[in-house]
């Protein structure tokens, strides 16, 4: 039934740089109830602190996660199962996850976090992959949904551009869970496209919360004499 109430809908991901004067619990809560008053049907949070002022105030899912970056590996996306727990106790739904075949610190696995998410914290799983591979990997490791998250952010797609219209295509598919089109839709009318092609739901964040990125990508274009 939570997976259900994801389908065909607007997923806004509700986030700010760390430096940004935006990244302040009560202003991201206040992003979150803006996205939820006009039609999105869940919101994506990054921190626990952030994840808690959005519970107080919404009721739609939160999918949940926590960035973070440790020495010697490149996944930062709730990369250990401590910062799931955290994510799911600040009272996150769903639970993303870097769910590409990069080394994972603390030598737990894929398949083990899922595993552990779900035995222990009993909260459905979405993995954010690159790759079609690691789709595949990741619902055989028990994810519940799979994002195209991290296409164009891996060694092994940084030289491809989001949104992930192939990743897409080949999750819808070539998986049996619900395929979520994030990364790269900066128009309603590519948010179309991406359901147009099967997917369940799409997450939009930049183009719409993104207020650090979008006023620095119009005054560096008014700037270019």
């Amino acid at each position: 039934m939570l997976i259900h109430s994801l389908r065909h809908g607007l997923i806004v991901s509700c986030q700010a740089p760390v430096e940004s004067p935006l990244h302040e619990p009560m202003i991201i809560a206040a992003m979150a109830i803006a996205a939820v008053n006009n039609g999105a049907v869940a919101v994506r949070i990054d921190t626990p602190e952030h994840i808690h002022a959005v519970r107080e105030r919404v009721k739609v899912p939160i999918i949940g996660l926590w960035k973070q970056a440790i020495s010697g590996y490149d996944v930062y996306i709730t990369p250990q199962f401590s910062h799931a727990a955290a994510v799911a106790e600040a009272g996150a739904d769903i639970i993303a996850i870097d769910a590409t075949t990069r080394n994972r610190p603390g030598g737990e696995t894929m398949a083990d976090m899922i595993a552990q998410i779900h035995k222990k914290l009993g909260k459905p799983v979405m993995a954010d992959v690159d790759t079609i591979e690691a789709a595949k990997a990741a619902v055989a490791a028990g994810a519940d949904v799979v994002g195209t998250t991290l296409f164009g952010y891996t060694a092994s797609t940084q030289h491809l551009s989001p949104p992930g219209w192939e990743l897409l295509t080949q999750m819808v598919h070539q998986l049996n869970v619900p395929a979520i089109c994030e990364g790269g839709i900066s128009s309603p009318q590519m948010a179309r496209c991406a359901m147009d092609l099967g997917a369940y739901a799409v997450v939009v964040g930049a183009a719409i919360t993104g207020i650090d990125y979008l006023v620095k990508a119009y005054a560096k274009e008014l700037s270019i004499s």
